[in-house]
């Protein structure tokens, strides 16, 4: 199928073309994929900044900013441009789906699909329905994710959905152990690696999420449920105000 890879900025849309190079040759690299077939999956991706080019897409995914004035206002953009049958979806890991479809003006055709990182190694997909989202957007984008080799779970439209309602809480709590000088983040992380077998410790993991991302979420975890329970911890709210967000800024519960 034909992609169409739109950004606000020229540069910003060649970033993201060189990920997804950089993806495909490590599977070429692992005998996974020839070079050829990734010559033709790229050749597939078609790169722009201008919106008017989904006029005639059957299926938008948005995954910008996790703020929802900024995905409201694409959204809305998106909505007046692509055709009446088109679907839209959002990648947003915890805001409202209803919310963000009643902004659309076709919430019927909205539907949440939030894909898991890293997006070429996690099968997961969460399908969030909302209020509104038909029985057939969410058979259609089901079927979608299938054909791209993942697995859908559906799930109803609440604060964080399930991924990140439980997962969320467990990096924030992990935080507050750090803030409170109960152990440092390599304690903290070897004893959740060791003791409980995750593959990646939950500061270290927050720091491949983003900081900024994880706080983000926390607030609306926070807001929707108006529950004590998910008050984001105060060292996660200062290292964001220090611009620590993690490793794509070199820095965050450890530095890169």
């Amino acid at each position: 199928m034909a992609v169409s890879l739109a950004d606000v900025k020229p540069e910003f849309v060649e970033r993201g073309l060189s990920q997804i190079g950089s993806s495909l040759q490590r599977d070429v690299d692992k005998g996974r994929l020839t070079t050829e077939g990734k010559g033709e999956i790229v050749g597939r991706i078609m790169p722009t900044t201008d919106l008017s080019q989904f006029q005639d897409v059957d299926f938008v995914v948005e995954a910008v900013t996790e703020d929802p004035g900024v995905k409201t206002n694409l959204l809305r953009a998106v909505a007046e441009i692509a055709g009446p049958s088109a679907i839209i979806a959002s990648n947003t890991s915890s805001i409202s789906i209803t919310t963000l479809g009643a902004a659309t003006g076709r919430a019927d055709r909205f539907i949440g699909m939030h894909f898991m990182n890293p997006v070429p190694v996690m099968k997961l997909v969460e399908i969030i329905r909302g209020a509104a989202t038909s029985d057939e957007t969410y058979e259609a984008t089901r079927s979608l994710a299938e054909s791209l080799g993942k697995i859908p779970v559906e799930v109803n439209d609440a604060p964080g959905f399930i991924a990140n309602r439980v997962l969320m809480p467990m990096i924030n709590e992990a935080i507050f152990a750090v803030y409170e000088g109960v152990a440092s983040p390599k304690a903290v992380d070897e004893i959740m690696k060791l003791g409980m077998n995750h593959p990646m410790g939950p500061l270290q993991l927050a720091d491949f999420i983003g900081l900024d991302v994880c706080l983000a979420i926390m607030n609306v975890l926070y807001d929707g449920f108006n529950d004590s329970k998910y008050r984001p911890c105060p060292l996660l709210k200062k290292y964001v105000s220090a611009g620590w967000l993690g490793k794509k800024t070199g820095k965050g519960f450890y530095e890169y």
